[in-house]
Parts: C-alpha cells; structure tokens; sequence
C-alpha cells in the first residue's frame, strides 16, 4: 500500500464531502456561468445591436436579461460559497478529531518519544493552514478552474486568431506557479516545525513554571523562546518572500499577454476584421482570463501550504497503533481472573535504545499478593510495571495472567483489570465526580461517594462549596498532593480492578497526608494483586514479596525478613534509610 501523504491525505478528506462539495461545485458553476455570459450581452446586445444600429427597442431586453442574470449569480454565489465552506470546515474537523483520536491509539513509547508541544502544534497551527487551503482555497480553486476553462472556450469562440496571441504566455505563467509551488511548500514546511519548537518551548515553560521561578530561569526561557522564535518568523518570511514574488511576475506576463491583444485588436477593427463589440467582448474576457489564472496562482501557493502542513498530520497517520491483539484475543470480566501473573523470559529494550531495560526476568505472583519492587533509579522497576497494561510489550519472553499470554485478552478489557495509581495524579478538567468516574463513566452517585470514603477523600470533597460538583481547574490546580492522590485512589476503587499497580503513590506528600494515603490505600489492596514501586523502603516491609532490582534484572527477591536475613543489596539499602538524619 502507498505510503499516505499530505496530498493524498487532502485528497481524501475532500472526497469525504461528496454532497456539499457537488452541491458546492453546481452552485459555482452557475456563478460562472453567468459570468461569461455578461460580456456578450454587454458586448454584443448593447453595444452592436442598440449603440451600433442606434435602435433603442432592445435596451430593456439587455438590461432586464443583465438583471436576471446577476441575480442568479448572487443566489448560486450565495450556496457556492456557503457550501464550500461548510465541506472545507466539516473536512478540517473530522481531521483534526481523526488526529485526536489516532494520537489515543498510539503507544506510550510513541509518544514519550516526542514533545507534547508538537504534537499539540500538529493539531492546532498546522490544521489552521489546511483550513485556509480548503476554505476558501478550495471554492477559490473550483471557481477559477471553471472560469478559466469557460472563458478559454469562449475567446476562442469570439475570436480563435486573437486566443492564440493571448494565450503564448500561458505555459510560462503555468511554470513559474508550478517552481515557485515547490519552494513555497518546503519552506512552509520549515516554517511549521519551527512553529513547533516554538509550542514545545512554551509548553516547557508553563508546565514547569515552579522550577523556572525557583531556579530563576526566567531570561534563559526568554532567550530559548526569542531565538526559537525568530527562527520561526525567518523560515515563513522565506515562504512570504516566494509568494510575494509569484504574484507580480504572473500578473506581469498577463500583462505582456493583454498589451499585444490590445494592439492586434485595434488593428483589426481599423481594417475592418473584428466590430468593436466583439473587441470589448473579447477583452472583456481576456480580463475574465488574467483574473483566474492569477487566482490560481494564488490558491496554488495556499494549497503547497496546505499540503506541506497535511505532510505533518500525515506522519501522525502513519504511525501504526499500539500492538495488535494476538488473533482470537479474548474479552475477560474482573469475575473471571483470579489476579496471578507472571513474566516469564521476560526482556525488553526501548527503541533505539543500545541496551535492555528489562533483562530475562522470571517472576511469579500468586492471587492477591503484594508485590514490592525496590531498587536504584534507572534500574527497570516502572519498565516492568508497565508491561502489566501493555503500555510496552516485551521484546523477549511473554507476561501472563492466570496463564493466558496478555495478548491474548484483549487490550480494552486487560486495561479494565488493571489500575494505576501513579506518583503524579493527573486530573481533568471535569467536576471532581467526573473524574473520580473517568473509568467508570456510567457509575451512578453512590458508589461515586462510596469510593471516596473508602479513599479517604470524602472530607475534603465535602468542604468545597459545590462539593462533587465542584470543577476542577487544570490538572487538579487548586489541591493539595494528598487530595489529588486521595482522587486517584477513588477513581481505582471505583474499577475494582483486579491487578493494583502503585508507582511511587507516596513518595511526594507529607507525614499527615502519607498516613491518610497508606490507610486507603489498605483498603485499595484488599483482595487485589498488588505491585507497589517504591523507593522508601519502610513503607513496603509488610509486602508478601520484595523483589530487588539492578541494571534491569531481578538481584534478590524474598521477604523482608528473608532478605535482612540474607545481608544483601536490600539489607544495605534498608539500614542506610533507617540511620536518622
């Protein structure tokens, strides 16, 4: 299959808008038609046949058909226009919300790999110059192709002799749009992944702006964003100085084109070959002419800016989802698994990574354990937590739950089974009710309620003035560490998941919100497999199993007791903790 690309990729979400666009293309082809029809009536009826023969009876026939004919040229104008617009807008919005949704389906590999910045930039900036390119680019496109093609039928009807000297420069006029196209779009590409540096910079800013203050990074932001900016502004005034250019040199050879009509006009109408209504006429719609082809030039140039932005939401496109389910994957209820997992031969490599995070790892967990998985940063822990939702899945080697490959349950229902409760809470920018439901979208107010009681959020939800009703800003601005992680906790209560993944669930709050998190917490794990990831070693000694890990692989594994006992790695790090300060 032909790899999608930005023109293919505007082709397509064209053809999507069949009926607009065909109601769109009639319309206009009315506004055309009564378009050229104007100059023979004004060229031929008023001035051969009313001034010429000096008769007055057919002047209100002129005037009353140039009235009925702009009239339907403003009503075919009118849904022209509405039309065009209505299939250019619709296109850009499926567009924008299939990118959207694409973006979802993508790995979480995929996506750490890029900026959020210029992801967002894909879908905002680069989408409003498809916007500009389809609406009105595209009625702009249809109408003057339409013009060009009827006008060029008729010239050579008035006159063929005096079509032909006008139209000698049309091939120049066609190449020069065509070489200053190409150049437009590579440089209106450039100018957009700049744009992107830009969103990705300003992203960092906002998103980080406590460290920015508190490291007083303020001028290197600003001098990151000036530069990058500046960049930016230099690549589109590259893509501005081409089109600049484009427009005066077509309408220069249109010019040369009417200036020798001109003259060979005029001396066929003193020689007596061609009347002077059928000069006007012609002229008339040598105008009509340069006014498209100048047009098109112009459109032309908007739809490489287009094309070269659809390049980029085309490489989004591209990318192929998360990995497929294994042929006869299975749909799993939470009543049908009993919660062991397993990794078996377990490896993993990020890709164009030069190493393995995960290397060989053997591991069993029975129903309804608690698992603690410790060890220095960089040493695999998150890496292997994140094979049990198949964020990643392993390069060597297979996971399993109650002995089925993950694979083969398929991914919506293996993720309904699995909970995370990670070290930062992300919150949406929903009521506090609707994100304690976020994976539970039907759940009713009670059990909503009854979550955050067994999460020890009730309290303070209760405080706030519009209570579970109350909207939450951005990423829960307005509440503490521990009432966002509290949320967290609600919302995996809420899914009665039967795999608990903790990563880090407390390693940022203080002693009185640590003791209200590990308490529902407690009542999270009841009855669930749990790994917890944690580099605060006291808060897992009463873990079934503590697996120990450095450099990717599995160094000791036991209980607490086992591996004090054993005056390894784990009874190092646990004794260097509990010196006080």
């Amino acid at each position: 299959m032909r790899a999608l690309t930005g023109g293919s990729l505007l082709w397509r979400e064209i053809r999507r808008q069949g009926m607009p666009l065909a109601g769109g293309t009639i319309c206009l082809l009315l506004t055309v038609a009564g378009t050229l029809l104007l100059p023979l009536v004004v060229g031929r009826g008023l001035f051969d046949q009313v001034l010429g023969a000096k008769d007055l009876r057919g002047l209100g026939t002129v005037l009353l058909l140039t009235a009925v004919i702009y009239v339907v040229k403003g009503v075919a104008q009118f849904g022209a226009t509405y039309l065009m617009a209505y299939a250019g807008q619709r296109a850009v919005a499926d567009l924008r919300a299939r990118l959207h949704d694409h973006l979802q389906r993508l790995s979480v590999g995929y996506l750490q790999r890029r900026r959020v910045g210029e992801q967002v930039s894909r879908i905002t900036s680069d989408l409003t110059l498809i916007q500009t390119a389809l609406t009105p680019g595209l009625s702009d496109l249809v109408q003057n192709l339409a013009l060009l093609v009827g006008t060029t039928a008729v010239v050579f009807y008035v006159r063929w002799r005096l079509a032909l000297v006008a139209f000698l420069v049309l091939p120049l006029a066609g190449l020069a749009v065509e070489g200053y196209g190409r150049l437009i779009r590579r440089y209106t590409r450039e100018a957009q992944e700049r744009v992107a540096d830009v969103a990705g910079i300003l992203h960092e800013s906002l998103s980080a702006i406590r460290v920015v203050k508190a490291f007083t990074l303020e001028e290197q932001q600003r001098q990151r964003f000036r530069l990058s900016n500046e960049q930016h502004f230099n690549a589109a005034m590259k893509s501005v100085q081409m089109m600049a250019t484009a427009f005066p040199v077509v309408e220069l050879l249109m010019l040369a084109s009417m200036a020798t009509v001109v003259y060979v006009g005029v001396l066929d109408v003193v020689s007596g070959h061609l009347t002077t209504g059928e000069l006007v006429a012609f002229l008339s719609y040598l105008g009509l002419v340069s006014g498209p082809v100048a047009s098109i030039g112009r459109v032309y140039t908007q739809m490489q800016q287009g094309v070269a932005a659809a390049d980029r939401a085309a490489e989004i496109l591209r990318q192929s989802p998360e990995a497929p389910d294994l042929p006869g994957a299975v749909e799993l209820s939470p009543q049908q698994v009993r919660g062991a997992v397993g990794f078996h031969g377990v490896s993993f490599r990020y890709e164009d990574a030069e190493v393995e995070a995960l290397h060989d790892i053997e591991l069993e967990v029975e129903p309804g354990q608690v698992v603690a998985i410790v060890g220095p940063s960089g040493a695999g822990k998150t890496t292997l937590v994140s094979l049990l939702p198949r964020f990643f899945d392993p390069t060597e080697g297979r996971v399993t739950l109650d002995g089925r490959d993950l694979r083969t349950i398929r991914l919506s229902s293996l993720r309904r089974l699995v909970a995370v409760v990670p070290q930062e809470t992300v919150l949406f920018r929903l009521t506090i009710a609707e994100n304690i439901a976020v994976g539970c979208p039907g759940a009713s107010r009670r059990k909503i309620e009854e979550a955050a009681r067994m999460a020890n959020a009730a309290a303070f939800i209760e405080r706030l003035p519009k209570g579970y009703d109350t909207l939450l800003g951005d990423l829960g601005v307005g509440l503490s560490g521990g009432e966002r992680q509290r949320l967290a906790i609600a919302r995996a209560m809420l899914r009665d998941p039967r795999v608990l993944i903790l990563d880090e669930a407390t390693s940022a709050l203080d002693a009185e919100s640590e003791a209200l998190v590990q308490e529902a917490l407690v009542r999270l794990m009841q009855g669930r497999t749990t790994f917890i990831v944690a580099h605060r070693l006291s808060t897992i000694a009463r873990a079934d199993l503590i697996v120990v890990m450095d450099g990717g692989r599995i160094v000791e594994a036991g209980t607490h007791e086992e591996l004090m006992r054993l005056g390894g790695r784990y009874a190092r790090l646990y004794r260097l903790q509990a010196v006080p300060a």
